[in-house]
């Protein structure tokens, strides 16, 4: 395969770059507790300083991968497959999500949601950054929320993104891990002087699994 017939596949989202993949206990926001199957997507442009997969931003060190291998794998672990990265929807993800479809899975994504929002989808996590703003198409379609709070700052860019999201959208605000001491006392006052907000915790890392 050349070099131009590759990253035409990967343009059109027939293949993916695979950073990593793995079956594990959701560790955040609404489903947390739940048994899902991960898949993440190299590549990312966002830049959050604090990221915590900063390996995962250059797609060109992961493995571009079929998008029907990746589903025809993932559908032998779980029933729930959460789609991750990196930013997934810099890729066109239309191709993996009907290959996940078509198996009769419920697919997840978690999405910073600066990219034009492709695929078919049963939740959509959205984490806004701001570095790079979410569309509004996906502010209309998000299920839910999350909100990381590094400093007081985030608290009132949480607001700003709350008054742009939909009605049905469950809003989280999850200290980043770093400042998880120092913040976490801070989200605990917050959400109680405003109860439209839950406390999202990365629960996973308290269980010592990825």
């Amino acid at each position: 395969m050349t070099r131009s017939e590759r990253q035409e596949l990967l343009d059109k989202g027939l293949l993916l770059p695979l950073m990593e993949e793995f079956y594990t206990i959701q560790g955040e926001g609404f489903h947390k507790g739940t048994a899902a199957y991960f898949v993440r997507i190299g590549g990312c442009d966002v830049g959050c300083h604090w990221c915590d997969v900063k390996e995962s931003w250059l797609p060109e060190l992961h493995p571009a991968t079929k998008a029907v291998d990746i589903a025809e794998n993932a559908a032998k672990y779980s029933r729930t497959i959460v789609v991750t990265g990196g930013e997934p929807l810099m890729w066109d993800m239309g191709p993996l999500t009907k290959e996940l479809k078509d198996k009769g899975l419920q697919i997840h994504i978690e999405t910073s949601g600066a990219y034009k929002l492709t695929g078919i989808w049963d939740w959509i996590c959205l984490s806004p950054k701001k570095n790079k703003l979410p569309t509004e198409e996906v502010y209309a379609k998000a299920h839910e929320l999350k909100c990381i709070v590094y400093n007081k700052d985030d608290f009132r860019f949480a607001e700003e993104q709350a008054a742009k999201i939909n009605d049905d959208c469950i809003l989280y605000l999850q200290p980043e891990w770093s400042k998880r001491d120092k913040m976490m006392p801070q989200i605990v006052d917050y959400v109680m002087k405003n109860p439209k907000w839950k406390v999202s915790l990365q629960t996973h890392k308290y269980l010592n699994i990825p």
